[in-house]
C-alpha cells in the first residue's frame, strides 16, 4: 500500500485522494491532490459499533470510489468498491494460537462471511498473482469476472552499511529464512530438513530472522527437541544494517512456505545476490520462475537434498543468482500503480487510454 501511494502520487494529478490512517500512522502525502484523515478502526474488527462508525465515516467523505487494501471492510457500506485480497491463507493454515477454540471458530465463521460479502459488494477485486485469482475463483465462482491480477514488486538492495549482528554467532557457513513463523510458513518441516542437513554438514547453521512472538516462541520450543538445535539460531527482529550483513554472508535463502499471495522475501534475497531454494507450492513457481531451485515442502528429505545441491554446486548457485537478477526486472511498483489506476478508472466508468 505504501508503494502504491508513492507511485500514484507521481502518476495521477487529476483525481483527489483521501488516505485513511490509524491514529498512530505518521504517513504524509507529497502531492497536493492527496490528503489524510483519521480512521481509528481495527482492520479485523467484528465490533458492531466499529462497523457502524466506519460506515458513517465513509458516507461523510462521500467518495466516488473506495479502495480497501485488505478484504476486511464495513459490511454496510455499498458505494463503488475496489478490494485487494492478498491470499486465502486464513482458511487453511491459521491456528487458534492463544485464543480458545470456541472463540477461534466463531471468528473464523465471521471472517468467512466478511470475506465472501466484501467480494460480493466489490466492483473489482485486485489479487497479486494468477494463483490467487484461480484460488479465489474456485472458492467464490460468482466473482471470477471481477478479479484482476496486479503483480507486486521487490525492494532494491538495502542501502545501509552492513553491520554484523550483535550476539549472533553465525560464522560464514549458514542458510537463512526471514519472516514470520505462522503455521503456513512450514518452519517445523524446515527444522526436520535441517536435522538431515546437519548430519551431513555439521558446521552448517540455520538462521531464522523474525520478531519473536507467539509462533516463534512455539517454534523455538519445537527446535529444542531437534538434534541440530545447537546450530539453529533465532535472531529475533534485526535492523536493516544487520539483516544486510546476513544477506552478504549467507550461502542460500530457503523458503519452505505452503501458501503465499506473492512471496516477497525471496525476491529481496535475490536482490542481495543470494541463491533461492523454494517450496514448489502455491504461487512460488509463478513468481520466481527459473530464479529458484524448488523442493516439495512436505518432504524434509527433498528439502535437504535441494539445499545440498545448491551448497555443493557452484555453477548452480551462479545460475540462480543470475536468473534472480533477470527475474526482478519483471516486477515494478510503478507498473502495479499504473495498473491499479486503470482499475480505478474502470470502476468509475472513465475512459482509459
Amino acid at each position: 500500500t505504501d508503494r502504491l501511494l508513492q507511485h500514484l502520487q507521481a502518476i495521477d494529478h487529476y483525481h483527489t485522494y483521501t488516505v485513511l490512517l490509524m491514529p498512530d500512522d505518521t504517513w504524509q502525502p507529497t502531492a497536493k491532490n492527496f490528503s489524510v484523515a483519521p480512521c481509528p478502526f481495527a482492520q479485523f474488527s467484528f465490533n458492531l459499533l466499529d462497523q457502524i462508525r466506519f460506515t458513517q465515516l465513509l458516507k461523510r467523505l462521500k467518495p466516488d470510489l473506495v479502495h480497501f487494501t485488505m478484504t476486511q471492510q464495513p459490511v454496510l457500506y455499498f458505494g463503488k468498491i475496489v478490494t485487494t485480497t492478498h491470499d486465502l491463507t486464513m482458511f487453511n493454515f491459521v491456528r487458534a494460537g492463544q485464543t480458545t477454540n470456541a472463540v477461534f471458530q466463531l471468528k473464523k465463521l465471521g471472517y468467512r462471511f466478511l470475506f465472501w460479502w466484501s467480494h460480493k459488494k466489490s466492483d473489482y477485486i485486485i489479487v497479486p498473482t494468477q494463483f490467487v485469482a484461480n484460488d479465489l475463483a474456485q472458492f467464490q465462482p460468482a466473482v471470477k469476472d471481477k478479479i484482476v491480477v496486479t503483480y507486486e514488486s521487490s525492494e532494491p538492495p538495502l542501502k545501509q552499511k552492513s553491520v554484523k549482528p550483535r550476539g549472533v554467532n553465525v560464522g560464514s557457513d549458514f542458510i537463512m529464512y526471514v519472516g514470520s513463523a505462522f503455521p503456513h510458513k512450514n518452519l517445523e518441516t524446515l527444522l526436520d530438513a535441517f536435522d538431515i542437513l546437519h548430519h551431513n554438514h555439521p558446521t552448517l547453521k540455520l538462521v531464522l530472522v523474525g520478531k519473536k512472538e507467539y509462533y516463534y516462541e512455539e517454534l523455538e520450543q519445537v527446535a529444542s527437541t531437534h538434534s541440530s538445535y545447537e546450530n539453529i539460531i533465532f535472531t529475533g527482529y534485526l535492523p536493516d544494517e544487520e539483516l544486510k550483513w546476513l544477506y552478504e554472508h549467507c550461502k542460500a535463502y530457503v523458503f519452505a512456505s505452503l501458501s503465499e499471495g506473492f512471496g516477497l522475501p525471496p525476491l529481496e534475497a535475490m536482490a542481495h545476490d543470494l541463491p533461492v531454494i523454494s517450496s514448489n507450492a502455491s504461487c512460488m513457481p509463478e513468481v520466481y520462475g527459473d530464479a529458484a531451485y524448488y523442493f516439495n515442502p512436505h518432504q524434509p528429505k527433498d528439502i535437504a537434498a535441494k539445499v545440498t545441491d545448491v551448497l555443493t554446486d557452484k555453477k548452480l548457485r551462479e545460475k540462480l543468482v543470475k536468473n534472480g537478477h533477470e527475474r526482478l526486472k519483471k516486477y515494478s511498483w510503478r507498473t502495479m500503480a499504473e495498473e491499479t489506476l486503470t482499475i480505478y478508472k474502470s470502476a468509475l466508468d472513465e475512459t482509459t487510454e
